[in-house]
């Protein structure tokens, strides 16, 4: 099974929303998710101040918070919560991809908590600059 993950974004709906719809000010979001939800089996936000977030979960309310920039021991601490409710969320079993669509800071420290287990990684846009992330969706979707 192909899991997407989108990270959250810094441009929100300004009141609180279910998570699916509160980032779609972001263009890099609306994209991604456009594309996640063709492409992937089950999606996910993977979220700085929320970590992992069912897309049709209960109404969050919008906040400024980001991983980018954040300390590498905040980023670890963030990542072993992620995993944490990627394996109560039962994601993390053979034959099952996780597929990022994010930010380095969304996924460094995570990747080798994930070697651990059976499930594979890919990410599509890494090493892209933001306009050629946003290429890459618009030429899939």
């Amino acid at each position: 099974m192909d899991i997407g993950l989108v990270s959250c974004t810094k441009s929100k709906r300004d009141r609180a929303m279910k998570p699916a719809d509160l980032y779609e000010e972001s263009a890099f979001f609306r994209k991604a998710r456009k594309y996640v939800e063709s492409n992937h089996d089950r999606w996910y936000i993977i979220s700085a101040k929320y970590h992992l977030l069912d897309p049709d979960g209960s109404l969050i309310e919008p906040y400024d918070e980001t991983l980018s920039g954040a300390s590498v021991d905040r980023k670890r601490k963030w990542s072993q919560t992620v995993f944490s409710q990627l394996r109560q969320a039962e994601l993390l079993t053979s034959g099952n991809t996780l597929v990022f669509h994010a930010g380095r800071d969304y996924y460094d420290e995570l990747l080798p908590l994930l070697e651990e287990t059976p499930v594979q990684t890919e990410i599509p846009t890494d090493g892209l600059r933001y306009g050629e992330t946003l290429a890459w969706y618009n030429d899939r979707i």
